[in-house]
């Protein structure tokens, strides 16, 4: 069967990477918050007001950020939203369906899962799994 993603985690190797992930994920917040008070627009890579005069350079926090996500999406896990820390790991289901083991800054641990189609809205409990 042909994946979407290589790399797979079991629910628990999921929930063992999240004392990597959660500090990295909780800088990632902040970072943002940061760059929208500087009124930094991270997905059109500019300012809202069209930047402080002569400054030509990325903001240190978006490089950091950058970095950031890199790093999360280095060890296998999907970076779906960056405003709320939300992060996707790649699961297979006993009868073979590709879906994300789904973790969002603020939850303790990992609770739920969704189809790849169905994304956050279609989150259940881990225990239908």
């Amino acid at each position: 069967m042909k994946y979407l993603h290589e790399k797979h985690f079991t629910i628990e190797e999921a929930r063992n990477l999240l004392s990597e992930i959660k500090p990295l994920v909780e800088r990632m917040t902040q970072l943002k918050k940061i760059l929208d008070i500087k009124g930094y627009d991270i997905y059109r890579h500019r300012y809202f007001t069209g930047g402080p005069n002569g400054e030509k350079n990325y903001p240190v926090e978006l490089e950091e950020l950058i970095a950031i996500i890199e790093r999360i999406e280095s060890m296998g896990a999907l970076v779906k939203g960056i405003e709320q820390g939300l992060i996707d790991f790649p699961h297979i289901r006993e009868n073979g369906q590709e879906v994300y083991l789904c973790w969002m800054h603020g939850e303790d641990t990992i609770k739920f899962w969704h189809t790849i189609s169905e994304g956050f809205m279609g989150r259940k409990p881990i225990e239908e799994i």
